[in-house]
């Protein structure tokens, strides 16, 4: 597996999980801190989750295209980019739901 192929989704979920530094709470002892990234990151909230998204197409593209070599893919190549694109996708349906189960961890 080429290290683009393990960039891309990992890429795309540090995207998604910055996407809710707006949605953190505020609890906790970061909280200054986190509330002034959620102000600067709030405004580019929709390109970081279109960036995600297009970040885990380039992946699905990278992971599934048919060339020349005969190469196959890892097991654990397809679990990590499987497992990324799930957790982005959650991101973009329901941030809120994500954001208080890692304020519950």
């Amino acid at each position: 597996m080429k290290h683009g192929e393990k960039l891309a989704p990992v890429a795309a979920v540090v995207s998604a999980v910055s996407c809710m530094a707006c949605c953190l709470p505020l609890g906790i002892a970061a909280a200054a801190g986190t509330a002034g990234l959620s102000l600067v990151l709030e405004p580019i909230r929709p390109y970081l989750m279109a960036l995600s998204g297009a970040l885990i197409l380039f992946g699905v593209w990278q992971l599934y295209r048919r060339g020349p070599s005969c190469q196959r893919r890892s097991r654990v190549g397809i679990v990590v980019f499987w497992t990324c694109a799930a957790i982005v996708a959650l991101m973009m349906v329901a941030p809120q739901i994500v954001a208080n189960l890692l304020a519950d961890l």
